[in-house]
């Protein structure tokens, strides 16, 4: 059900037009939390992939509720490691359209759990002019703004250039020369801090992340040396950052508990 925001939103004062209007599904009362906005390239490279989760699901497992644009790579990605219920997408259409047509499943997630947010009112298509408008508020609703890859003349840098009219720090992912070239140069300009180490970047704003997951039905479901398939489909993020983190392994096709 499509209702329209009837109080004010302070984090929106920063952009250059308070919206009109703005509708949404889903839960309000997340607007109210501590938020953080993820956006970046439809085509990231694997490393800011796995980058990209961490840190949302990081910051997530902080309570800091993660903004972004629904759109595919890095917005996805984002959404989906911190998930539904904790995260806020900003449409560049009318809410009774779910675009990108592929993120349908994710975006109807997110109207029943989480937030998705539109200036825009119903039977609004994506249009070009539709996203420059929608990266504003994202950027606005953010304390910061992460990009985690972006190369030069990207609607990302569209984002970038809001978030210093905004006064709002930007942070970046630190790449190899010749990957994610935009970004590289925000830090040589000295516009945008480096993410070295996610969990002091979390910490600022959730207090420290401990590295070790919880004893929890994930790991007591891991005890049973389950198929990694069958893993997989139960758990999808939960069995990516475990095995990144070293706390599963998997051999011959079954997940095990590390025994480091």
């Amino acid at each position: 059900m499509i209702k329209q925001i009837d109080f004010h939103i302070a984090e929106l004062d920063s952009m250059k037009v308070y919206p009109n209007e703005l509708f949404y599904k889903g839960n309000a009362s997340l607007l109210q939390r501590k938020k953080v906005a993820i956006v970046g390239s439809r085509k990231p490279n694997q490393y800011a992939r796995e980058m990209t989760h961490k840190l949302a699901q990081k910051l997530s497992q902080a309570g800091v509720c993660i903004v972004s644009g629904g759109a595919l790579g890095v917005d996805a990605i984002a959404h989906k490691a911190a998930g539904a219920a904790n995260t806020i997408m900003v449409a560049a259409t009318g809410l009774d359209k779910r675009y990108p047509a592929i993120n349908k499943n994710m975006i109807i997630d997110i109207e029943q759990n989480g937030l998705v947010l539109s200036q825009f009112q119903e039977g609004m298509p994506s249009r070009k002019y539709n996203f420059p408008l929608r990266n504003e508020i994202v950027v606005a609703l953010g304390d910061v703004l992460i990009v985690t890859y972006a190369d030069f003349n990207s609607g990302t840098m569209h984002s970038v250039a809001y978030a210093l009219k905004m006064g709002k720090e930007v942070y970046v992912l630190p790449h190899r020369i010749g990957e994610s070239e935009a970004t590289n140069d925000l830090l040589l300009q000295g516009k945008a801090k480096a993410i070295y180490d996610l969990d002091v970047f979390v910490s600022q704003f959730g207090g420290a992340i401990c590295k070790e997951m919880r004893a929890d039905d994930f790991l007591l479901y891991c005890q049973k040396n389950p198929t990694y398939e069958e893993a997989l489909q139960k758990y999808p993020a939960k069995i990516f950052e475990a095995e990144l983190e070293g706390i599963i392994e998997i051999k011959n096709a079954r997940v095990y508990l590390s025994s480091n």
